[in-house]
């Protein structure tokens, strides 16, 4: 089969850079052919809430043959990928969908789609509404989504929000795929700790990636003092840059007392540091708010780390040993968060979860999205071979 795959890869950093990469190399795997397409620019500077949009890592998670044609300010390149895309002959457009910025070359390129190649296009959900909804955002994301044909979300709640939005799309709920692009890099535990600086006799926490107010990291921060209370001294690192006024959280830290037990390390990791800190910490702890998908949660069991999240996450990071499911709270619940955390350090849990992350394999395996898709393009051929006969 032959697919379209749009989206951000290397220079670009970031879990949707990392998702359309996994997913262009299981299509690759699977014998199909796959023109991909990124991005000349991605957000003009002024509108990136982070340093960069580009990645700094030594160490690029990449591909060879990306074609770079869209700059999302410049519509003339809108119409000429289009047209490349168009000699190709797709049997499926796969597209990624994660913010209304890119509703209008999204819009171009679906109506196009649908006037002059009348190709299956499947939509790739990540975010069906952004994490902060402006009134706006629901209309520009109907407008964009109405041309999709086919439609792939990582959670049941993010299908109620599509179909709310386009009542009887065509919705599959696909868990978002661990991200085992470093899974063979993990170190042990006192080595990470050394080269982090980090002492070696004291749990350690993990809050990996953007901070965002949806992340949850406030939560962690009321949960701690109940967990020092209850267990002694625990380390909390935090490592990700923050997207938003950090002052808050460090008022919050200094007003709470625990200075003594947070790091702060405000940065976007670069690939080559990332299993470091996965093989320093004990649990990953990723209390998100609201509904999403987790690239910290499926890199923690890519990395082989149990993670400590909440139900909007699609319960990705559910661990099921004797009967008991556990390490999935309620959202915005410190003081479940603290428990789940005592809960944590008390049981043998932590050295059961390898035979866990071993049985959900298949149900994490980047291959579903890929069989997933390459269904939608076979049909399409069936279908096209019935009409000729």
């Amino acid at each position: 089969m032959r697919f379209v795959l749009i989206g951000p890869v290397y220079p670009y950093r970031g879990g949707i850079a990392h998702y359309t990469t996994m997913l262009y190399r299981a299509l690759r795997k699977q014998g199909h052919d796959v023109l991909l397409v990124s991005f000349k620019r991605q957000y003009p500077q002024w509108l990136f809430p982070g340093r960069s949009d580009r990645d700094p890592s030594k160490k690029p998670i990449k591909v060879g043959d990306a074609r770079y044609w869209i700059d999302s300010l410049n519509p003339l390149t809108w119409l000429t990928a289009f047209w490349r895309i168009r000699r190709y002959q797709p049997d499926a457009v796969i597209l990624q969908w994660w913010t209304t910025f890119w509703a209008p070359v999204w819009f171009v390129l679906g109506m196009l789609n649908r006037l002059f190649l009348q190709r299956p296009l499947v939509i790739i959900c990540h975010n069906v509404l952004p994490h902060e909804v402006r009134w706006w955002d629901p209309w520009l994301a109907k407008v964009v989504l109405r041309w999709g044909t086919h439609f792939i979300v990582q959670s049941v709640e993010e299908e109620r929000r599509l179909t709310a939005l386009m009542p009887g799309a065509q919705v599959a709920v696909v868990p978002h795929p661990v991200y085992d692009m470093f899974a063979g890099e993990r170190i042990s535990k006192e080595e990470a700790r050394k080269l982090l600086g980090l002492p070696l006799d004291a749990p350690v926490l993990l809050f990996f990636g953007i901070v965002r107010e949806y992340k949850g990291l406030q939560d962690v921060l009321a949960a701690l003092p109940e967990v020092r209370a209850r267990m002694g001294r625990v380390i909390l690192l935090v490592a990700g840059e923050f997207w938003e006024d950090k002052q808050p959280y460090l008022e919050m830290i200094e007003r709470l007392g625990i200075g003594d037990l947070v790091i702060v390390d405000d940065r976007y990791i670069p690939n080559e540091e990332v299993p470091r800190y996965f093989s320093a910490a004990d649990v990953l702890v990723a209390p998100y708010r609201r509904v999403t998908g987790s690239g910290a949660v499926q890199m923690a069991r890519g990395l082989g780390l149990l993670a400590i999240t909440t139900g909007v996450c699609g319960g990705e990071s559910r661990v099921t040993i004797d009967g008991e499911t556990g390490f999935v709270i309620p959202p915005g619940d410190p003081e479940s968060l603290a428990d789940a955390i005592l809960r944590f350090f008390r049981t043998s849990w932590q050295t059961r979860l390898g035979d866990q992350i071993a049985h959900d394999e298949d149900q994490f395996s980047w291959n579903r999205v890929a069989d997933l898709v390459a269904g939608i393009g076979e049909a399409r051929d069936l279908s096209e071979r019935k009409a000729e006969g």
